[in-house]
């Protein structure tokens, strides 16, 4: 079950640019030419007043009811009857900003095909480099795509478009979106990009322009707030499970073996964790929600060093955001997007296992491994392509039907749109008492790694 938030379900409310009144082409109006009976089921349309709990307990329901209150919950995603826009008019661009993740080009690609073939819309263009490419200064040409353009892209990692961090003027983003007379706007990205959009929808509906701008939710670190998954994650998760199979072969292969292996994992450990809970060869694991030491009794050194007595190799897994306490109170530096430039926690970890056994005069042998960029620069496996096709399906269905500054997420199985400003007030962190984390504890026997006063 999703964890449960304190919110209302005014707050979860999807903003629209007014009342759908166009027959969607998907009830099986003429599509590029030929005659179809029937393009899809009427029961596979989703109406608005349909919803999803935000928490399906029984427990949390009745409380709701015996209160005369309604529980909070989203509005279902997908295809409506009705559509807003005139799909023979519509103009519709396309970025991808942030850093890279398996699946960009999964989602770009479903919603030029849904775009396309589904809606008859003629004008999709590509914005390249992300923010950057809306602002002329860049001289970013503008790609027009189509099914042919993107048919082979979903076989390669990284994004077609190309993708960038900064901080752009939203007022000159919005002057080049009115220019090129576009009514639609997807960002795929992250927090940061998911930001720019937010304050983008807000811009334009300002002016009183009439332009939908819907986020498709991209971090590999599964850390958006309200998003029970975020494409790439399992992916990433895949191939860090090979990475750490690799860790642990490379440790069983000499005496006092120690694989090291650091993951993403900036803010939140759910890479690491779920990597560990999947491979079963980690014995150690440290992400940045749960506290950890590293030298003194009962810390990381000693557990280390107990373990390679008793068994002749380890395996640790750090999350790249863990430890940053132990680089003190340096100045710290953030990248384009504002995000935080945590420390090297991987290389400070090597280094100092390395000198406390050389110290010991005890031998080691240890492999450091950092696969972050082979990871994030992979392309997406097949359950993550079957999960962009639909983020891409449904967020063509949003944008279509009028509804704006909005992400596509899902909740309790469901895929719904999530109001990009509730999404984006936090980050997305594992819970130390949580079922996650115990599960990691139970699979590894990771003991308490806080040092012992």
């Amino acid at each position: 079950m999703a964890k449960k938030h304190a919110l209302d379900t005014k707050v979860l409310e999807i903003s629209s640019l007014g009342v759908p009144k166009i027959d969607s082409p998907l009830l099986g109006f003429p599509v590029h030419g030929r005659e179809v009976k029937e393009s899809i089921s009427l029961d596979a349309f989703t109406d608005d007043d349909h919803r999803i709990l935000m928490d399906s307990t029984l427990e949390t329901f009745e409380k709701f009811r015996s209160d005369g209150a309604m529980p909070p919950s989203f509005e279902p995603a997908g295809a409506r009857r009705k559509i807003y826009f005139d799909p023979s008019k519509v103009r519709v661009g396309i970025l991808t900003a942030g850093g890279l993740c398996p699946g960009l080009n999964d989602v770009i690609r479903s919603l030029v095909m849904t775009l396309y073939y589904r809606y008859r819309v003629e004008t999709i263009l590509g914005i390249k480099y992300g923010y950057q490419g809306l602002i002329p200064a860049f001289g970013h040409e503008l790609i027009h795509l189509t099914p042919g353009e993107v048919a082979e892209i979903h076989q390669f990692g990284g994004t077609i478009l190309g993708s960038s961090r900064g901080d752009q003027s939203v007022e000159e983003l919005a002057d080049s979106i009115e220019r090129l007379n576009m009514n639609i706007l997807f960002c795929i990205g992250g927090d940061g990009t998911l930001r720019g959009a937010h304050a983008i929808a807000q811009e334009v509906k300002n002016r009183g322009l009439k332009i939908s701008v819907v986020g498709v939710p991209k971090t590999i670190d599964n850390d958006i707030s309200l998003v029970s998954r975020s494409f790439g994650f399992e992916t990433a998760v895949a191939v860090a499970t090979e990475v750490i199979r690799s860790a642990h072969t490379e440790a069983l292969g000499a005496p006092w073996g120690v694989g090291l292996v650091k993951l993403m994992g900036r803010d939140s450990g759910f890479i690491a964790a779920t990597a560990a809970l999947a491979r079963g060869d980690a014995n150690f694991v440290l992400i940045p929600e749960v506290d950890f030491d590293i030298e003194g009794p009962g810390a990381l050194l000693a557990k280390l060093h107990d373990r390679l007595k008793s068994r002749g190799h380890a395996v640790v897994v750090v999350a790249e955001g863990a430890g940053q306490k132990f680089f003190g109170k340096d100045a710290v530096n953030k990248d384009a997007s504002g995000n935080i430039l945590h420390k090297d926690i991987g290389m400070l970890l090597a280094d100092t296992i390395k000198n406390h056994f050389k110290k010991l005069g005890a031998e080691l042998n240890l492999k450091y491994i950092d696969p972050s960029y082979i990871i994030r620069s992979a392309p997406a496996n097949s359950s993550d392509q079957v999960f962009c096709s639909f983020l891409g399906q449904k967020a063509a269905h949003a944008a279509m039907a009028g509804k704006t500054d909005l992400l596509i997420g899902t909740w309790n199985d469901h895929f719904v749109h999530v109001p990009i400003a509730m999404s984006v007030l936090e980050r997305k962190k594992v819970d130390p008492m949580g079922e996650l984390w115990n599960s990691v504890l139970e699979r590894t026997g990771q003991p308490d790694l806080v040092a012992l006063k």
